[in-house]
């Protein structure tokens, strides 16, 4: 058991909110308990998650996605009422980390993706955020990129969408998690053989190939189930807290 403050200040510390500057707020995004014994992590705060967190009887779901995006509609009207409803009458909090929870250097979603994978990483790629978000390195062993992408499909358990920008054996690739196919360009600056996100858009195809550089759409949501996974084991084992990961399968 943790007080929420306590578990706050802990987040804060270690994930660094105000270095970003994101689409949406970092950390308490709506208050419940203020102690915390059962905590739920999942990649967004759907009402399936929100509903399975209930069943389990959680006091706290922390998640990737949280709520009141930029741009969005203010008002508390049909799903977000709904939603926000379930959690004020349960008293339940909701914690949300995005881009900080991306970028950390080691429970990040880019830092588990190259354990995952098994890419040393080099360093990040410039202009993709600030701080730098994506990053960039090798793998030990060069392989093509059909074979890198069943590796891929194994590992995230999510077949990718290959787009071959050359017949050289993959060396050194960079990544980032989400929607961050617009970095690809950056990445064939690097002189990289492939660059890996979650999803992908029509002009990224013909990037790709005219810029002679694999691209591998692995998922959104496949690719970012990790870092919200090793925050919540981390907080676990530090409050000794109950800690469950729900992953909501979805195929974007």
């Amino acid at each position: 058991m943790i007080s929420r403050t306590e578990c706050l200040s802990y987040l804060e510390t270690i994930l660094e909110p105000d270095k970003f500057q994101d689409y949406c707020p970092n950390g308490l995004q709506v208050a419940g308990n203020e102690t915390i014994n059962t905590l739920v992590t999942g990649v967004t705060a759907s009402q399936e998650l929100l509903d399975a967190a209930l069943d389990l009887k959680a006091d706290t779901i922390l998640v990737h996605h949280g709520y009141f995006w930029r741009g969005e509609d203010p008002r508390v009207v049909g799903i977000k009422k709904r939603r926000l409803k379930q959690l004020l009458v349960n008293n339940i909090n909701l914690i949300a980390y995005h881009l900080p929870l991306d970028a950390h250097s080691v429970m990040g979603n880019n830092a588990q993706l190259a354990k995952l994978l098994e890419i040393e990483v080099h360093g990040c790629i410039k202009g993709t955020g600030e701080p730098n978000i994506a990053l960039h390195g090798h793998i030990q062993s060069p392989m093509m990129a059909v074979d890198f992408a069943d590796k891929i499909s194994h590992v995230l358990q999510r077949e990718p969408l290959l787009i071959e920008g050359h017949n050289r054996p993959i060396k050194s690739i960079g990544w980032c998690s989400g929607a961050a196919q617009g970095y690809i360009e950056q990445s064939a600056e690097l002189g990289l053989d492939a660059f890996i996100s979650g999803e992908i858009s029509e002009q990224t195809v013909h990037l790709a190939r005219e810029l002679g550089i694999h691209y591998f759409a692995a998922g959104h949501h496949a690719t970012e189930r990790y870092g919200v996974q090793a925050l919540g084991k981390n907080l676990a084992e530090k409050y000794d807290l109950r800690h469950h990961f729900i992953d909501i399968d979805n195929p974007v």
